[in-house]
């Protein structure tokens, strides 16, 4: 059977395309297990943990001075009392010793351990004991546990850490999943200040899964060309890199979805690629379904929403909830600007706020089609003025993340006319009180690109019209066009009434271009 793009669980490089799994892990990791270390690792839901750790435990006993196992805590997930989940995870580790170490190094069994009082702890230390080797134990999905189970198994992982230098324990030890231990500790019910007691005292930078590079986008894409003949051009690869910032699961969906989905034969250039994206978004894939459930979260929206609005958030970022967005691989890497990671998320995490508010909007905007199938985009604008008029001071009241209501609901606005022939660009930016956008229509005998502009006018603030002609004059000019929309939302305590917005002028800006100025 050929290989394939993989999408749904760990690599095997005899059935998908794969990268060096261990290129994607620190460098000096094997160290830490020298050291006799314990840590952590984490990073993002479906980023290659899972592969890379498998091929790390393989690595360190074929090196021969370990017996290192891999085990998964998933079966655990949900389960709300600490003895039921130490019991799984005991017997996780006992099946994998058996399938992974030779015959005579494989684990107690689990069953001898029931009702013990320590039960994980006294059964890795009865093991350790009997081994000629020193144990190193791998164990993924810790964030399958809460409360009780996850105290239950990281003080009785500690205390036998504590007591290695008389009693028997594993030399090293890795917990790995998509939270640093600060969220660990939270989640088992304690302060998030681990303290430096902790034996999983390891830096969240340097333990992590690193993402594709643009080059290793090409490399794994090349595989498939090779035993296929089906080429990516460079340009289909540019595009790939643009979208994901080479998020692995991304990188292996998008080109899964026009190989076996839109089930394409030819050579893969941009357009492929593109429609692959709104297939991969339109498809609610489990990937970003479980992403997109963290927009509830208060943390999340603390640290999103200012970046949504374009707004200086009116409160001190705390910096757990940023280290918890960029675990979730919400956020783009780094501690430069704040922004989100990648442009399908850029345009994922919009379209599911705004889904809140696309069903009032049904049958509202009709008509705003010209005879030759282009937008008549001052007839759209009316359509929305008069939706605006009715149902926007209900919406920003009610909306869950208000500060950036008004740039949420316009968005579902023009998401549900694009979804006839178009697509949005998106550009959010913290602290630059704007929100760029680019509707590019494809219904039409010619292709239409629409640049806009949204601003919001909020109490204490000057008349933001000066400064929007500015910014949109240097977005129309990358954008090489000669005319835009610049939207000024009334958010206002004492704003113009609701029944008189939508005032409509005309306006030039420095540099000679035209643009429609909306007043909201």
């Amino acid at each position: 059977m050929p290989r394939h793009f993989n999408t749904a669980g760990p690599n095997d490089a005899a059935k998908h395309y794969t990268l060096p799994p261990l290129g994607r892990i620190p460098a000096d990791l094997k160290s830490l297990v020298e050291s006799e270390n314990y840590f952590v690792l984490h990073a993002p839901r479906q980023s290659g943990k899972t592969t890379s750790m498998k091929a790390f435990a393989a690595m360190l006993r074929a090196d021969g001075r370990w017996a290192a196992i891999y085990a998964t805590l998933e079966e655990a997930r949900g389960i709300a009392e600490a003895d039921p989940a130490l019991r799984i995870a005991v017997d996780a580790v006992e099946a994998a010793s058996r399938a992974q170490l030779p015959a005579g190094e494989e684990a107690p069994r689990a069953s001898d351990y029931e009702g013990a009082p320590r039960r994980l702890g006294s059964f890795l230390c009865d093991w350790c004991r009997r081994l000629r080797r020193p144990l190193v134990l791998i164990l993924d999905e810790i964030d399958s546990l809460e409360g009780a189970p996850l105290m239950a198994v990281l003080s009785q992982l500690r205390a036998g850490y504590l007591t290695r230098d008389h009693t028997p324990f594993p030399a090293s030890i890795c917990l790995f999943g998509m939270r640093n231990i600060r969220d660990y500790k939270a989640a088992s019910g304690g302060s998030p200040n681990i303290g430096t007691s902790s034996p999983f005292n390891v830096s969240r930078e340097a333990v992590t899964v690193a993402f594709f590079s643009r080059e290793e986008i090409a490399e794994l894409y090349a595989q498939h060309t090779v035993e296929s003949g089906q080429r990516f051009s460079d340009a289909a690869v540019d595009r790939v890199w643009q979208l994901t910032r080479g998020q692995p699961f991304l990188v292996n969906a998008l080109a899964d979805f026009v190989v076996r989905k839109q089930k394409w034969t030819g050579p893969i250039d941009v357009a492929h690629i593109d429609a692959a994206k709104e297939q991969l978004i339109l498809a609610r894939v489990t990937h970003i379904d479980s992403l997109m459930a963290r927009l509830r979260e208060d943390r999340v929206r603390r640290v999103l929403e200012p970046i949504l609005a374009g707004e200086t958030p009116s409160h001190e970022y705390d910096r757990d909830d940023l280290d918890y967005c960029r675990d979730l691989g919400l956020l783009a890497p780094g501690e430069g600007n704040l922004d989100i990671a990648n442009e399908i998320y850029r345009e994922v995490i919009p379209r599911e706020l705004a889904c809140t508010w696309q069903p009032n909007m049904h049958g509202v905007f009709t008509d705003w089609r010209k005879a030759d199938g282009h937008i008549d985009w001052p007839v759209l604008m009316r359509q929305f003025v008069q939706f605006w008029r009715e149902n926007g001071e209900w919406m920003v009241r009610r909306a869950h993340w208000p500060e950036a209501a008004h740039q949420i609901v316009f968005m579902a606005f023009l998401q549900k006319v694009v979804n006839g022939g178009g697509s949005i660009a998106r550009e959010f930016g913290l602290g630059r009180k704007r929100l760029d956008l680019l509707v590019e229509w494809t219904g039409g005998p010619t292709p239409q690109r629409l640049a806009l502009e949204v601003k919001v006018w909020r109490t204490k603030r000057p008349d933001p019209l000066a400064d929007g002609l500015v910014q949109l004059d240097g977005y129309l000019g990358r954008l090489g066009l000669d005319e835009g929309t610049l939207v000024l939302f009334d958010a206002r305590r004492r704003g113009v009434p609701w029944e008189q917005r939508g005032e409509v002028s005309a306006a030039v800006t420095e540099g000679g271009r035209k643009v429609e100025v909306w007043r909201l």
